[in-house]
């Protein structure tokens, strides 16, 4: 990887990074479920206009669009607006690696090697020690942890749909389907948000919307997705896979940094251990013992 990709790469990660202070700020003067409702409406508009529709089935787009962007975004909008600190979201929503290597199993028939079941069942520890640090029996704050996990969830569930739309004969470029799958979730969210929080609530925080919440949602559709997934696709397109996904381990480094200098949240030192224990479980299902291994060639 040349130099130039190799920052443009590390500023996706940090522009991913950054994402969840910038949701947890955007909630501060709008419910969740309208502002992803909102983010999708000015990523699909005016984009759609000048980029060409994916020649996929229907349904995988409707699949990949209800779960990657509605049903990953509704529950960690809510789950950040219950309270889930935005570091630690931006952590515990890398189960997502974890949940699509088991439902690769059922939707493929991938066998799962020694090194992700080692790194599935060392995260699953980590995510223990983050319940034992981190909630103290709150009960929101689990709510805003399960809300979290089932963000997760859905993001694994987008990433089959998304194998499967790859797998297909005319297979649609990365801007094409970020853009025209935007379209799905847009009248989901604004209607769940409808009937959760009601017409009153939704006109309010549309006349009284600030500055801080239109700059949010710009960098939420704009610069975090737009941009985002432009550059990670263009990389991903030029080189191999490898190369190139597990940068994106470095995306809860940032988020939980700057949740720490942006809104002064801190981590216990149990949340410290779980963080630590995840990230592990992270590097091992991806590289295995390589270290280790190295280090032994090497001797």
């Amino acid at each position: 990887m040349t130099r130039k990709d190799g920052l443009l790469a590390l500023l996706v990660v940090v522009v991913w990074g950054l994402n969840f202070v910038v949701i947890k700020v955007g909630l501060h003067n709008m419910p969740p479920l309208m502002l992803a409702g909102l983010r999708f409406l000015l990523v699909a508009f005016p984009a759609i206009f000048f980029v060409a529709r994916p020649r996929i089935p229907l349904p995988l787009l409707i699949g990949y669009g209800l779960t990657i962007s509605f049903g990953q975004f509704a529950f960690l909008f809510c789950a950040i607006k219950f309270g889930m600190p935005a570091g630690l979201a931006s952590l515990v929503l890398q189960a997502q690696a974890f949940f699509t290597i088991v439902l690769g199993a059922f939707a493929f028939g991938e066998r799962l090697q020694g090194k992700q079941m080692a790194g599935i069942a060392l995260a699953i520890f980590g995510v223990l020690v983050l319940i034992e640090g981190s909630l103290n029996g709150q009960h929101v704050a689990m709510t805003g942890f399960m809300l979290t996990l089932a963000a997760a969830f859905s993001w694994a569930c987008g990433n089959i749909f998304n194998k499967k739309i790859m797998q297909h004969a005319s297979r649609p470029p990365v801007m094409s389907l970020v853009v025209w799958s935007a379209l799905i979730p847009i009248i989901p969210f604004l209607t769940a948000s409808l009937i959760l929080d009601g017409s009153t609530q939704i006109v309010q925080s549309l006349i009284n919307i600030d500055i801080t919440t239109i700059l949010s949602l710009v960098y939420l559709a704009f610069i975090a997705t737009i941009v985002g997934y432009g550059i990670w696709g263009s990389l991903l397109g030029r080189y191999e896979t490898w190369r190139v996904a597990p940068l994106s381990l470095l995306v809860p480094v940032v988020g939980l940094a700057s949740a720490a200098v942006l809104l002064d949240e801190t981590l216990s030192g149990l949340q410290f251990l779980g963080t630590v224990l995840i990230m592990a479980g992270l590097y091992i299902n991806v590289f295995g013992l390589r270290l280790r291994r190295t280090a032994r060639v090497r001797s």
